[in-house]
């Protein structure tokens, strides 16, 4: 009996609501993150190559290597910030979404029929939504490309200094890529 409601298809709000609450991304933002992981990633190799004075051609390997790694942390810690942060800041826009949809609803309805109270609500979830996946994205991606580059030029210029140039690009860029994978993981 209770196995026959189960296997029964999700309604669009129970997908919705399913969603909200998934650590999965969409594949345009994931897409996104990785893009924006590789290109900070690579950013170091400027330093290094520039100022360091590394050779492309000699330590284009370990370039390589170290900026895969380093995309794939910082891909993970983009995913979990944008996760811990998307619920907060949509609690923190719920008034001002509510105010704009119902304002968008009013206009829309004094042309035509009036508007079901059940059809604002989802207006309201999937705008609230919409806002804050898209402001948890950015912030996301802002505040762990800041606290890598931070940690990068931190470790590369003062705490890792009397290392050979290979060992300190190699230690600075993994050492921020897991320090910023691993905060993204706090629950706080």
């Amino acid at each position: 009996n209770n196995l026959s409601t189960m296997s029964a298809p999700l309604t669009a709000e129970e997908e919705i609501l399913l969603n909200d609450f998934s650590r999965t991304v969409p594949r345009s933002t994931s897409i996104l993150f990785h893009l924006n992981a590789l290109f900070v990633s690579a950013l170091p190799i400027w330093l290094f190559w520039r100022i360091q004075q590394l050779e492309l051609n000699t330590y284009g390997i370990m370039f390589g290597i170290v900026t895969i790694i380093s995309t794939f942390l910082l891909s993970l810690a983009y995913k979990n910030v944008k996760y811990s942060l998307k619920h907060k800041i949509a609690q923190r826009r719920h008034a001002g979404v509510t105010a704009e949809v119902m304002q968008q609803v009013a206009d829309a309805s004094s042309e035509k029929k009036k508007t079901v109270k059940k059809e604002k609500d989802d207006r309201v979830l999937f705008k609230k939504t919409e806002v804050a996946d898209l402001e948890a994205t950015h912030f996301s991606i802002f505040y762990n490309n800041a606290l890598f580059l931070f940690l990068t030029i931190i470790l590369s210029f003062y705490v890792l200094k009397n290392f050979s140039p290979g060992a300190n690009y190699l230690g600075s860029s993994v050492t921020s890529a897991c320090v910023v994978a691993f905060l993204s993981t706090s629950s706080s």
